[in-house]
């Protein structure tokens, strides 16, 4: 068994731990329990997370004396709603959770942002600390304090900047994922290496498709993803400049997702890496970046598996004015103006509004074939 790993998100007297590494949910009790001010939590999941991994982390809480209730809620973006916002605060309130309990969050990224958004808005602030069970939620949803639902208009609209006390991730939970939904979470593992650490993308071009069978491999992989983002977020929490970078892939990831029902025709980390290589052709095609570097990062993701163009999703997509439109209720948007993340090359990613629709709907009709 390999041995934990702490990255710390320095902010002040918000900074909290992401502490990652194997049987940490087993030993969540003892993790958990000096943030109490009283022993006892509430537990928010979903129904397969719930079979899974509940049993365990109310045990490891048992066994240190805390006591515990948990909400188990439907598994699927469409969770992410108002109407479970709803029913998770005011089963929140039912159990009379005050601003110093700690609620905990055991699960992906909807079970994570959820419950973020909840205790963001309950009591004006309640301490949560996440327990993500993916790995996509492990590289990326639970570090950072973003947290929010889902609204017709587009993915993550409603939602408020709240960060966790800690962050507990075990890697061996990821052995219960589908091969599907472990890729899912690696289109966000590799997306820190495109956007600001060349050599990283090298390291997963020669270990990426043992990540899944290697619980070493693993842990590096998810350690060095999470001490990426937070060295950004400690530098940008809110957003407002070098985070943005952290969207690379994900205006027309999210485009795609909302084009596609938010369904399993294309899970989020799907869309981020057919985004991923979506950027880096559209760069190419701007003269940003070297025509190889677009290649590169299409032969990665076939190496593992992944979809990489449009014709790699399912059924039928609206046409390219139709996605454009839905990429114009992006988060980035600024004036009415879409904001791409580009690259100038392997790692070296930057944010511009500079980008022509005729160029866009050129790079959306070659993907389709």
């Amino acid at each position: 068994m390999t041995d934990p790993v702490t990255v710390t998100v320095p902010l002040g007297d918000r900074a909290y731990e992401v502490r990652i590494g194997q049987g940490l949910l087993a030993d969540a009790g003892r993790h958990v329990a000096p943030l109490l001010a009283r022993p006892r939590v509430a537990i928010v999941t979903d129904e397969v997370v719930a079979r899974l991994h509940l049993p365990a982390l109310e045990a490891a809480l048992r066994a240190e004396g805390i006591a515990c209730e948990a909400l188990v809620l439907p598994a699927g973006e469409g969770t992410k709603s108002w109407p479970q916002l709803t029913r998770c605060v005011e089963w929140l309130l039912e159990r009379q959770v005050e601003r110093r309990d700690v609620v905990l969050a055991l699960g992906g990224g909807v079970i994570g942002d959820l419950v973020g958004f909840a205790v963001a808005i309950l009591r004006r602030g309640v301490r949560f600390v996440q327990l993500p069970t993916t790995l996509l939620a492990q590289v990326d949803s639970s570090v950072g304090g973003k947290t929010g639902i889902n609204s017709p208009h587009g993915k993550n609209l409603i939602g408020a900047f709240h960060q966790p006390s800690l962050v507990l991730a075990d890697i061996d939970v990821l052995d219960t994922l589908s091969p599907r939904d472990f890729l899912s979470g690696y289109g966000e593992v590799v997306k820190y290496g495109l956007l600001g650490d060349a050599d990283f993308f090298g390291w997963l071009e020669a270990h990426g498709p043992d990540l899944a069978r290697d619980a070493g491999l693993r842990q590096r992989a998810v350690a060095h993803s999470v001490a990426m983002k937070a060295g950004i977020v400690t530098r940008d929490e809110t957003e407002q400049g070098e985070r943005a970078l952290l969207n690379l892939g994900h205006t027309f990831g999210h485009a795609l997702e909302s084009a596609t029902g938010y369904s399993d025709r294309l899970l989020h980390g799907e869309g981020v890496a057919i985004g991923c290589a979506l950027a880096f052709d559209l760069s190419a095609r701007m003269g940003l970046c070297p025509q190889e570097e677009p290649s590169r990062v299409l032969a990665h993701l076939r190496a593992m598996g992944m979809p990489a163009r449009l014709s790699d999703i399912p059924g039928v997509l609206p046409d390219d004015a139709a996605l454009i439109a839905l990429m114009g209720q992006d988060k980035k948007v600024v004036d009415g103006r879409l904001r791409f993340v580009l690259a100038r090359g392997i790692g070296a990613a930057f944010v511009s509004d500079a980008v022509e629709d005729a160029t866009l709907t050129r790079v959306l009709a070659d993907a389709r074939h």
